[in-house]
């Protein structure tokens, strides 16, 4: 993805006070995540190894196959823990990168787990943690564990006095008092783990993030991205759009028109001596007028009016005080984009507003759109149930084409639950 990527939170903090650093809450955090991975890896470890060990024995005998098939996807759960812990010190979660498959079989599910690279991903981060990472953690903790019988050093020895306590081998504490200078080399070490803990865990978080978090070539991920440039069709897809909004403006409103004023004229001659003939042309006359609205409706959906006139900002606020829900918008552009740009991000916005009046329960939205590097950014979130599906309809799939054909990509990220967020990027060359 083009867009910078979330800092870690941890490493944010550490560099932003690193003085005070040691006495923020990041730091029990930190430490919370190393003893957590330090307890579920040794497990992990036991479960992967017998898993392999079972079904390489077994598959001499054809026995192994569920065993082995057990370990491919052992990384899914495994995967699912990790960013679980990954909450105690990252605000923001990594998201499921596995596609969603409600209604699919567990043939079905197990063949496409099998085919997604994030499968893979993180299994190799298991591996990882049950291995490499938990071995960091274990010796943390010892670190951690020795620092802080250090600190409570001269409790100890005032405990167990009046013998005499062996802190560490061929030195032997008479006391309390002489058990300070261990408390104090105690504290120095509880602060040096407090850094030691932050860069160990901001290195998992962005392991984490990179193996278990979604990529763009991840099959299935629910992001609609597309990027092929395809000006030549987008200019064919315009000429056919101004070709039928002239056809409609300029035959069939101009003969509904035609009908209501013949209807009229109609109605004039017959008052006052057809009174039944009267009744029924001024009613053919008000369903004429009717359909002219309804056309005219019509037309301003093609390419609205004020788009043209006043730019995608005056166009989008329009819709926007139309929608049954609070939609606040937040778009501010340094000059006009190009004709297809503009008409792109419109629909991608009436769509987004239109599927959450109908699916989501939204109570608020926001659309905001920028220019950054000079492409169009645009972005519709609401706080809806969330839980929708791109490909479950044309709709987004159609914006989402419509973005390919300006070298532009759409991305739709709707977790159960919500909030459901429509991104749009495109060039603002438009070609």
């Amino acid at each position: 993805m083009n867009e910078d990527p979330q800092p870690v939170a941890v490493r944010a903090a550490l560099r932003a006070r690193p003085l005070r650093f040691p006495f923020t809450r990041w730091v029990p955090r930190c430490w919370a995540h190393l003893l957590c991975g330090a307890l579920l890896g040794p497990p992990l470890l036991v479960v992967l190894a017998v898993l392999l060990v079972l079904g390489a024995a077994l598959s001499v005998v054809g026995l192994g196959l569920p065993l082995l098939l057990a370990l491919a996807l052992a990384g899914i759960p495994a995967g699912s823990l990790a960013r679980w812990r990954l909450g105690l010190v990252e605000p923001v979660p990594v998201p499921d990168p596995h596609r969603r498959l409600p209604g699919a079989g567990r043939r079905a599910r197990i063949r496409t787990r099998l085919r997604e690279r994030a499968t893979w991903r993180e299994l190799g981060h298991a591996l990882l943690a049950s291995t490499v990472l938990a071995a960091a953690s274990l010796g943390f903790t010892a670190a951690l564990a020795l620092c802080g019988a250090f600190v409570i050093s001269p409790v100890v020895v005032w405990a167990l006095a009046p013998e005499t306590v062996m802190l560490i081998p061929g030195h032997a504490v008479p006391g309390p008092l002489a058990a300070l200078p261990f408390s104090a080399a105690g504290l120095a070490g509880l602060v040096l783990c407090a850094y030691a803990g932050a860069l160990l865990t901001s290195a998992e978080v962005a392991l984490a993030r990179f193996l278990l978090g979604p990529r763009e070539d991840d099959t299935g991920r629910q992001v609609l991205e597309l990027t092929r440039s395809r000006a030549r069709l987008a200019d064919a897809f315009e000429a056919e759009r101004r070709r039928i909004e002239r056809d409609l403006h300029d035959g069939a409103q101009q003969q509904l028109v035609a009908l209501s004023m013949t209807l009229g004229l109609a109605e004039y001659e017959l008052r006052g001596r057809e009174p039944r003939a009267v009744e029924l042309v001024t009613r053919a006359r008000g369903e004429a007028r009717q359909a002219l609205e309804q056309l005219r409706t019509l037309v301003r959906g093609i390419h609205p009016q004020v788009l043209t006139d006043h730019g995608l900002a005056a166009a989008v606020a329009e819709v926007a005080l139309r929608h049954p829900a609070p939609v606040a918008t937040d778009i501010e552009l340094p000059y006009r984009l190009p004709a297809l740009v503009e008409t792109t991000a419109y629909f991608t916005v009436t769509e987004a507003l239109t599927n959450a009046a109908k699916h989501s329960g939204a109570g608020a939205i926001t659309v905001h759109g920028r220019m950054v590097d000079g492409r169009l950014v645009v972005q519709v979130t609401d706080d809806g149930r969330g839980g929708a599906d791109p490909a479950a309809g044309a709709g987004l799939a159609g914006l989402a084409d419509r973005a390919a054909l300006l070298k532009g990509r759409l991305m739709v990220t709707s977790p159960t639950g919500g909030p459901t967020t429509l991104r749009l990027e495109v060039p603002c060359s438009g070609s």
